[in-house]
């Protein structure tokens, strides 16, 4: 953890560490937000196991460079498949997502396509090939390449973007969607930082490192998805026709500072004292004699109830549309089990803490399609409030 006396971004004697930074190998790296020593977040292990669970070192380490905002260095972690189940949200976007591309590009309509997986789901190919398109074969380039939060998942993101460029054709375009940067630190969504996502991007670091490949963004686009994405559409240095988007963006991101390292180090501070304040409402709850029942295991969930200091005591159990996930629990402190979302509709539960608070909407949406029992809706970040019905 940071010394007490100790700034986000300052090293102390004896700190040095040998890292060069995830994007352009830069060694001008230094740590801007120290999360501690966490679980692996796609780790749920047994309700029966009795831990503790492993543990790694989870911060934020700012490029000065090129102004990439990754996971320092960290060692292997324990390795699980997926569990989770792609959600509603996650399939209507893919869908929207497809007419709003091809409607704005209508010559892609019967074009080569590649997709970089992720394992969040959420695939484009099938409305893709529907739309006449035809999947590139293995060492083919396309003129559609897409990455809908995947590339995230790989430790080198300079490497992986390099091979995004290499399988552009000439006059393609690049798609690529991802958990923004901005939003995350303005509305502190410090659980969604967790090992495996390895890279938490802006659109000017994904500008600065675009260019090392001989790409450029074209525009840009937000949407919902996971509290805040971009959806980036680029191309190479010769074809890109930049429009005003860009600009808007990147001087909304200045605007908020997430390439100083000051003031990205200030999220630090905003995760204690939510986290402090998500431990102190759900006391508050149970004083007042009302059961509080989670809903989600999402793979943030780890990181927000740890640093809440909550467990079975404040939290029984949670549940998960994921049948993998049943008979599991959220690991690290907290040992919360997971079951099924019928359990929670037995237990009728005063207040249901979503975990998933990024699809909050589809969760009420889905509890109360029957008129519900009158329980009222518990959002963590950026601080505890209720939604409404």
């Amino acid at each position: 953890m940071t010394a007490p006396d100790q700034q986000p971004g300052q090293e102390q004697e004896g700190d040095a560490v040998d890292f060069e930074c995830r994007g352009c190998a830069s060694p001008d790296v230094v740590p801007v937000v120290d999360i501690g020593e966490q679980p692996c977040a796609d780790y749920f292990p047994s309700a029966e196991t009795p831990g503790p669970d492993p543990r790694w070192p989870l911060a934020l380490w700012l490029c000065r460079d090129c102004t990439l905002v990754q996971l320092g260095p960290v060692e292997a972690q324990v390795a699980e498949e997926p569990l989770a189940v792609e959600s509603a949200t996650s399939r209507a976007h893919a869908e929207e997502s497809v007419k709003v591309i091809l409607g704005e590009h209508p010559e892609l309509g019967g074009a080569t396509v590649y997709e970089f997986g992720s394992p969040h789901g959420g695939s484009w190919l099938d409305h893709l090939s529907a739309a006449g398109c035809r999947v590139a074969g293995a060492d083919e380039q396309a003129d559609l390449v897409i990455d809908v939060h995947g590339i995230v998942h790989e430790p080198q993101y300079g490497a992986s973007l390099k091979l995004r460029a290499g399988r552009l054709a000439p006059g393609g375009l690049l798609v690529m969607e991802f958990h923004h940067l901005l939003p995350l630190f303005i509305g502190n969504q410090f659980d969604t930082i967790r090992h495996g996502h390895w890279a938490y991007v802006s659109l000017r670091a994904l500008r600065n490192l675009a260019a090392l490949h001989g790409l450029a963004v074209e525009s840009v686009r937000q949407v919902d998805m996971y509290g805040g994405s971009l959806m980036v559409m680029l191309r190479h240095v010769d074809d890109v026709r930049p429009d005003a988007s860009v600009d808007v963006i990147v001087e909304d991101e200045d605007a908020a500072g997430i390439a100083d390292e000051v003031q990205l180090g200030s999220l630090q501070e905003a995760a204690w004292h939510a986290a402090r304040a998500l431990h102190d409402e759900l006391v508050r709850h149970q004083a007042a004699g009302r059961t509080v029942l989670g809903y989600g295991a999402p793979s943030k969930a780890p990181v927000l109830l740890d640093l809440s200091k909550v467990t079975t005591d404040l939290l029984p159990f949670t549940v998960d549309l994921a049948p993998g996930k049943h008979g599991r629990r959220i690991p690290g402190a907290c040992l919360v089990p997971i079951r099924p979302v019928e359990d929670l509709k037995v237990a009728r539960p005063d207040v249901v803490l979503i975990l998933t608070w990024d699809i909050a909407d589809e969760i009420i949406a889905q509890l109360e399609h029957d008129g519900g029992w009158g329980a009222r809706y518990l959002v963590p970040l950026p601080e505890p409030h209720e939604r409404g019905r």
